[in-house]
């Protein structure tokens, strides 16, 4: 218990790391939940601080779920008698799935910015690519299109959560993959809830109000007027 509560641990504090709060006082001495939709994550970054500041965040938030996923988890190994887990699964999916879990909670209710943090979507992408890399790199592929094709970084989290579960099955069925079960079936869950989570952006798309990333500069004219969210 020792073991699983210590990773566990570390992994929400790691997901905790408020990137974008960092960027936002970094780059303009602001703090982004102000501006533009109002959310501490990789898509308000881009939104409002452009996209130098935007591929930082998303970068390092991808990181923190990919450490914990892959580092921290095997820490447990080492600890006292071994982790308590469920049977039925494998100790090891167990373990990256668990700390993966909690480095997506600690993005999204940090407790260094009092428990406003972002959506997760980045954090549980290098959480995924710690767990199984082939099915989360077609999601990316499909991320990076639409930002490029609509400059809608919504529509690209959106898409790309939707289809990493869809490839894993793709993968299993036709190329014979070996995938552990409850990573599948984990996976599937969490696509669910990320793109619930972004229930507010699937409004604003059906009614054409979602904000592109126009020009991947900074929006100047929402440091300085907009701080309310859209």
């Amino acid at each position: 218990m020792l073991a699983l509560a210590t990773v566990l641990i570390l992994s929400y504090l790691i997901g905790s790391i408020p990137s974008s709060l960092w960027a936002g006082k970094i780059y303009k001495s602001i703090d982004i939940r102000d501006y533009g939709s109002g959310n501490a994550g990789a898509t308000n970054t881009f939104r409002v601080l452009g996209w130098k500041a935007g591929v930082i965040v998303l970068l390092f938030d991808f990181s923190k779920g990919l450490l914990c996923t892959a580092v921290i988890s095997q820490i447990a190994y080492a600890i006292g008698s071994g982790p308590v887990y469920p049977g039925a699964w494998d100790l090891d999916s167990f373990l990256k799935i668990s700390c993966g879990i909690f480095a997506v909670a600690g993005h999204m209710f940090p407790v260094y910015a009092s428990f406003n943090g972002g959506k997760g979507a980045a954090t549980a992408a290098g959480m995924l690519y710690g767990i199984e890399p082939i099915s989360i790199s077609i999601a990316i592929v499909v991320f990076i299109t639409i930002i490029l094709s609509t400059r809608y970084v919504s529509l690209g989290t959106i898409c790309s959560v939707a289809i990493y579960p869809i490839s894993q099955f793709v993968l299993i069925g036709y190329f014979e993959m070996s995938i552990d079960t409850s990573v599948v079936i984990f996976t599937s869950i969490l696509a669910v809830a990320i793109i619930a989570k972004h229930h507010g952006n699937i409004r604003r798309l059906l009614n054409g109000t979602e904000n592109r990333i126009s020009s991947f500069k900074p929006a100047k004219g929402k440091i300085n007027e907009d701080k309310h969210p859209a």
